[in-house]
């Protein structure tokens, strides 16, 4: 199985950082033009599962 290059790992390391850093300005913005976006607030049930032994 032949090796990946070193300048493919750079170029798909600065594609990663690139998604990245592109998701996190569509959210901050996102939250900036709709105050009452947020990822946070679904609520989660919490399961309590009380252990009977």
């Amino acid at each position: 199985m032949p090796q990946m290059a070193p300048l493919w790992w750079e170029i798909l390391f600065i594609m990663f950082i690139a998604m990245f850093l592109l998701t996190n300005m569509v959210i901050y913005y996102n939250k900036q033009m709709n105050p009452n976006f947020n990822i946070e607030s679904k609520s989660y049930k919490i399961n309590q599962f009380k252990w009977k032994w």
